[in-house]
């Protein structure tokens, strides 16, 4: 389901977990796209990664500074990759990648990344704690 990437040779870290074409609606008035709308994707990729970890609802409680390093432009498709940084006995920091794959060019590279902090919660929305990884 997900691709396993290098973290060497200016290459993705993590596994590919969201991937999404950038469209003309999410665009600012410079003709690039939002800032906010590839932190979405991210957090989308990021709590994609903690349901599996945590094997259940998760919610985002944190997001360490990001720094865009690129536009992303429209055509351009979007690629999230996600790693399981640490884990607590609630929360779970996931290392979140954004890579573009540029609009005919097909050049490869990293627009940002982020740490983000999951909780794992029950169905009331108690944290509730994250099963080992070995555990069924």
């Amino acid at each position: 389901m997900s691709q396993q990437t290098a973290t060497s040779n200016g290459r993705p870290r993590g596994n590919l977990t969201v991937r999404i074409s950038a469209m003309p609606a999410d665009t600012n008035a410079n003709g690039d796209i939002f800032g906010g709308w590839v932190l979405s994707r991210m957090d989308q990729a990021g709590g994609i990664a903690g349901v599996e970890r945590a094997r259940g609802r998760v919610v985002t409680i944190a997001v360490e500074a990001m720094t865009f390093i690129r536009p992303v432009k429209v055509g351009d498709v979007l690629e999230v990759y996600t790693e399981v940084e640490s884990i607590g006995r609630t929360s779970m920091k996931i290392h979140v990648e954004a890579w573009v794959r540029r609009f005919e060019t097909h050049h490869e590279e990293k627009v940002t990344d982020a740490t983000f902090t999951f909780v794992a919660i029950d169905k009331n929305g108690k944290p509730r704690p994250i099963p080992p990884e070995d555990a069924s």
